[in-house]
């Protein structure tokens, strides 16, 4: 179990988001534009409300492109130099130890025999000795909100 992002699919959708607000007329002369940094996205505005509006065409174009907003964790809106905004919104990637624990924990009060999880490094490695008990497991962490975004990688058939 893993919580990646796809780098390639935030920088399509952070050029297209760039280039509606471009072209839109509600973004003439605001001077909105979005950087994409290592582990982050800097959004700048002239007003409050253009940054708004520029962070909603962002996040529909993230979701377009299969991108979980649950990966972003955007940060306070700042007064910057000539009377603009800006916002930095982090990008989270890997499980934390603190999100591990808590996903173990869960695995573990599940109570379903023959199940082990482990942490490694910044992924959860869950093993069972029947695969329909690993499903079981996979089943019932789609359904409950972790907060962070959750991809099953390696499963063997």
């Amino acid at each position: 179990m893993v919580s990646e992002i796809d780098m390639q699919e935030v920088r399509n959708a952070v050029d297209q988001a760039s280039r509606e607000a471009a072209t839109r007329f509600d973004f003439k002369g605001t001077d909105s534009h979005i950087d994409l940094g290592e582990n982050e996205l800097r959004l700048n505005s002239s007003t409050e409300d253009r940054l708004r509006a520029l962070n909603q065409v962002l996040e529909e174009k993230l979701v377009r492109r299969h991108v979980s907003l649950k990966a972003l964790s955007p940060g306070k809106v700042e007064e910057a130099a000539k009377s603009t905004v800006r916002q930095t919104i982090a990008l989270n990637a890997g499980i934390s130890a603190d999100n591990a624990r808590r996903l173990n924990r869960f695995i573990k009060d599940m109570g379903r025999k023959g199940i082990s999880s482990q942490t490694q490094g910044d992924q959860l490695r869950v093993t069972a000795k029947k695969r329909d008990d690993l499903q079981a497991v996979i089943a019932a962490l789609k359904e409950e909100d972790f907060g962070i975004p959750l991809q099953f990688t390696n499963f063997r058939d």
